[in-house]
C-alpha cells in the first residue's frame, strides 16, 4: 500500500487542528493593548499548541519518509494518532481559557501523554510493517526523546494539581527537545 493517502489525509487533519485552535480565539473588545491581557493566556496555550502540532507534523513526515510501506494496522495507528491531536483544540481553549487551572493543565497533559504514546504505537506498527531491519526501525533505535516526552507527561500531570506552572514548564520542555527534528529519521 503507498503512504501518499496517508499523508495527505494526516496534513488535512493537522490543518483541521490548528484552524479549530485559532478560531477558539476570539478578538477582544477595545483598541489599547491593555484589551489583550485577558487573551493572553489563550494566546500562550495557543502557540505551545501550534507548537506542538508542528513538531508532530514534521516528525510524522520525516517517520514516513523513512518508512517504505503502510499496511491496514498502520492506517488504524495513525487514526489514533490524529484521535488525540483532534482533542488539542478543546484541551487548549479550556486551559488557555480557564488561565491554567489545574484540571484543564491536567487534561491538556492527558492528551499530549496520549498523543505520544500513540505516536509511538505508530512508530512501532510502521517498524512491524517494514521489519526489524529497516532504515525505519535504525532511524528510531531506541527512541531516547519519544520514552523521555512519555516520562515526562507522567510527571507534569500529577503535578499539574499542585504547582500548575511546573507542570506547564515540562510541557514546554517536552516541546523544546522536539523543535528540532528528530535527526534519526533526517538521516535515514
Amino acid at each position: 500500500m503507498q503512504k501518499n493517502r496517508l499523508e495527505a489525509f494526516s496534513d488535512g487533519v493537522l490543518a483541521i487542528v490548528i484552524t479549530v485552535m485559532l478560531l477558539e480565539m476570539k478578538v477582544p473588545l477595545g483598541s489599547d493593548l491593555g484589551a489583550l491581557r485577558p487573551v493572553l493566556p489563550l494566546f500562550l496555550s495557543y502557540v505551545l499548541s501550534f507548537l506542538y502540532v508542528g513538531i508532530y507534523w514534521n516528525n510524522h513526515h520525516h517517520m514516513m519518509h523513512a518508512a517504505s510501506s503502510v499496511d491496514g494496522a498502520v492506517l488504524w495507528a495513525n487514526l489514533h494518532l490524529l484521535f488525540w491531536l483532534s482533542l488539542l483544540p478543546f484541551a487548549t481553549a479550556w486551559m488557555g481559557e480557564n488561565h491554567f487551572a489545574p484540571a484543564p493543565t491536567v487534561l491538556y497533559g492527558g492528551v499530549l501523554l496520549c498523543a505520544a504514546v500513540a505516536y509511538s504505537i505508530l512508530a512501532h506498527t510502521l517498524v512491524a510493517a517494514d521489519g526489524p531491519d529497516s532504515r525505519l526501525a535504525r532511524a528510531l533505535g531506541r527512541d531516547f526523546k519519544g520514552n523521555l516526552s512519555i516520562v515526562m507527561y507522567l510527571v507534569a500531570i500529577p503535578l499539574s494539581f499542585a504547582a500548575q506552572w511546573v507542570a506547564q514548564l515540562l510541557y514546554v520542555a517536552v516541546a523544546a527537545i522536539w523543535l528540532i527534528p528528530d535527526r534519526r529519521m533526517v538521516r535515514e
